[in-house]
Order: C-alpha cells, then structure tokens, then sequence
C-alpha cells in the first residue's frame, strides 16, 4: 500500500471551527486543519456559520447543511484546495470585497 493510499483511508472523528480555521481530528490520530477560506463557501460563511459543520459518511466528509457545502477528508488531507492560500489579512478583505 502506497503512502497516498493510507492517507486517503484516514476519517473524520471529531470537526470544529476555530475563528476561521476548520479542525479536524482523524481516525488515525492527527489533527489537521485548513483555512475556511481556501473554499469559496466558506469564505463568505460567517464564524457561526462555519461551526455548524457535521461529520458524514462514515467520517469521509463535512457537511455544512445551511451553506449546502461538502467537502471530503481526503481531498482536505491531500491538500485539494479551490483557492489559494491568503498570506495576508490586507489579502483576504481584497477577495472578500470582490464578492
């Protein structure tokens, strides 16, 4: 079995959000997180928004029910992101304000 293929049977136990920050802890111990706005519904969620998400299937992705968003573990472990990182608060209010 490759590396690849194990990081990609690793699941979803416990999710939460810290300001704008998705945590999440794995079955096989780690505990990674991303930054919401790496996502473009999540980016224009608020912090509330962001910590109504729930673990779905079988621990293989989240679910934010209001904002009608699914994102699943692998593709967050293997680093699948929908935007580039912002390095910069300055940053981040630019692609905010571009909405």
């Amino acid at each position: 079995m490759s590396t690849t293929e194990k990081i990609n049977e690793s699941a979803a136990i416990k999710v939460w959000a810290e300001d704008r920050t998705i945590m999440v802890e794995l079955t096989d111990g780690r505990i990674i997180g991303f930054p919401a706005d790496r996502f473009r519904i999540l980016q224009k969620a608020t912090n509330e928004e962001l910590k109504e998400v729930k673990i779905r299937l079988n621990g293989f992705a989240l679910r934010w029910e209001k904002l009608d968003e699914d994102i699943t573990i692998p593709g967050i472990v293997n680093g699948n992101f929908q935007l580039p990182l912002l390095k910069t608060v300055k940053d981040r209010k630019k692609r905010i304000a571009a909405l």
